[in-house]
């Protein structure tokens, strides 16, 4: 039978789902699972005045638990649900399906999601129905509470371990080993040293970039772990994030922190608190306050348009302050911004410099010289409109310091100037002011960094992550279903303007991510900007 396209046909094509726990009894010629079969064939047939017809192909799990959805019947059942050839599911009993309530939940809610049908045989369960409904919405309340009972659990857990100093588990951190047999963190004096010299070089003035640079100059790397098959992980280099987080880090004090509250932890400290206390206020002062909502308005004219030559990526407008009275606006590469400086040969560039360059090339042509006599006079939107109008692309070379227009309508053009780059000893941490940033963006860094984290080894798994970003797993989980958006979407979720992000719920990009065409994602992203829903 032929299940194309059957959502444009007015009748109801039903898969039967069907399982066992147990593999006993599967080579007969008579299975439970036949059993369950028939009886929703014979329940099927009943409905055929409603149009519900069976279809051929089987979906049965024999010899697998209901505890989980690792089946590969069910998931070759809600694969064949997200590409429309199944309109209802029918089970024998509601147990067949899932013994989660939580499992059952986001099943139910997939079927919903794709206008699906979901009927138990035994129970009169029937989504098609005004009853079926009501049940479905008391038992999605169940799983609601069931979530946030467990929530609330953990996290009363992890408080109360919190503040007796017992260390949660998970990898131990650089300076720190584990002992089993005493249950806590013991000082591995090798590592205790380099967590020692952090301190010092920072707070005889180096920047996080600088003392990043000087101990990977040393040969000093991050902590080296092994796990319980022998494989070893860890000992990368030092970046900026890596020493904020140590110089941050409460343990090296003996303490722990929990709820903004340090507790006496049951670890020795490897610094004092003097020292502690005085890198706190090195850090603070030494961070750049710039205010990014003073920002979130300003319009750089060359965003989207403007592309570094030697990565291959967007470059994005951005500003910082010096020393609070001097106001820097540049456009810096995006893979520069993610992984560091170093790998990038194009870095940043002055804004204002760079983009009088670009209009400077512009005015060379018949149909914009005209805009030349009025250009400094016009707002920074008005420039942005007609270098869209025009231009296709625009990418720098920072090792030739050249720049390169390609027009709307095929000609490229070179500029015959030199552009400067922006000193980097002033520019912001991106993590600074990160929660200033709208929301999504936050999410989506987050979803990224402990992406990161995982293929990285130093998470080894979500359930320990999570615990260590104080969040729940499932929390986490939603958090990185962003990763499944396209990366055009997420570009625009980074590079966006700041308003008109901050109204995009968090729960409609979730539902984008699990779309699985990216195409189909897009146009649900373009009807959420253009018509913001809360």
């Amino acid at each position: 039978m032929n299940n194309d396209n059957i959502k444009d046909k007015p009748n109801l094509y039903c898969a039967i789902y069907t399982r066992k726990s147990t593999s006993e009894g599967l080579d007969q010629d008579f299975t439970s699972l036949d059993a369950q079969r028939e009886s929703a064939i014979s329940y099927i047939n009943s409905q055929k005045n409603e149009g519900w017809i069976a279809l051929e192909d089987r979906y049965d799990d024999g010899g697998y638990t209901g505890a989980n959805t690792d089946r590969p019947a069910l998931q070759k059942l809600i694969e064949d649900i997200r590409a429309g050839k199944i309109s209802c599911v029918v089970v024998y009993k509601v147990d067949r399906l899932s013994r989660s309530l939580i499992d059952f939940s986001q099943l139910l809610e997939l079927f919903d999601q794709n206008k699906v049908t979901f009927v138990s045989v035994t129970q009169a369960f029937n989504t098609n129905t005004s009853m079926g409904r009501l049940t479905l919405n008391i038992l999605l309340s169940f799983a609601q509470f069931e979530r946030e009972i467990i929530s609330e659990r953990t996290k009363d857990k992890m408080g109360a371990a919190r503040k007796k100093g017992k260390w949660l588990g998970g990898r131990p951190p650089l300076g720190y080993d584990f002992d089993k047999e005493a249950g806590k963190l013991v000082i591995n004096p090798a590592e205790a040293q380099i967590i020692k010299t952090i301190y010092e070089l920072y707070l005889k003035g180096y920047s996080l970039r600088m003392l990043a640079r000087e101990l990977n100059e040393r040969g000093l790397r991050s902590k080296v772990h092994t796990n319980k098959k022998g494989k070893t992980n860890g000992g990368n280099i030092f970046q900026n994030n890596s020493i904020n987080s140590i110089i941050l880090n409460p343990l090296y004090i003996g303490k722990v922190k929990y709820a903004g509250e340090f507790y006496p932890g049951q670890q020795e400290a490897i610094i004092d608190e003097e020292t502690y206390n005085k890198a706190q206020e090195a850090l603070k002062k030494n961070r750049n306050y710039q205010e990014l909502t003073r920002g979130k308005n300003v319009v750089n004219p060359l965003t989207k348009l403007l592309f570094c030559k030697h990565c291959n990526t967007p470059m994005f407008g951005t500003s910082t302050f010096k020393e609070q009275k001097i106001y820097y606006r540049y456009y810096v590469c995006l893979h520069a911004q993610k992984y560091g400086y170093d790998g990038c040969a194009t870095k940043s560039v002055n804004a204002l410099e760079i983009e009088n360059a670009v209009a400077e090339c512009l005015f060379t042509r018949a149909d914009a010289a005209s805009f030349k006599e009025n250009w400094k006079s016009i707002t920074a939107q008005e420039q942005k409109s007609i270098l869209v109008s025009h231009i296709k692309r625009v990418d720098y070379d920072g090792v030739t310091k050249k720049l390169m227009v390609a027009f709307s309508d095929g000609i490229s053009q070179e500029y015959s100037g030199e552009l400067k780059e922006v000193n980097h000893t002033i520019t912001h941490d991106p993590k600074d002011g990160i929660l200033k940033e709208p929301k999504l963006r936050q999410l989506l860094i987050l979803a990224h960094q402990a992406q990161q984290l995982l293929d990285s080894g130093q998470a080894e798994n979500i359930k320990l992550l999570a615990i260590w970003l104080n969040m729940s797993a499932i929390k986490l989980h939603l958090v990185m279903e962003l990763l499944y958006i396209s990366p055009r979407i997420q570009e625009e979720i980074l590079l966006g303007p700041n308003e008109t992000i901050s109204e995009i719920p968090e729960y409609k990009a979730n539902i984008i991510a699990r779309e699985p065409d990216w195409g189909k994602q897009y146009d649900m992203w373009r009807s959420l900007i253009q018509k913001p829903t809360a």
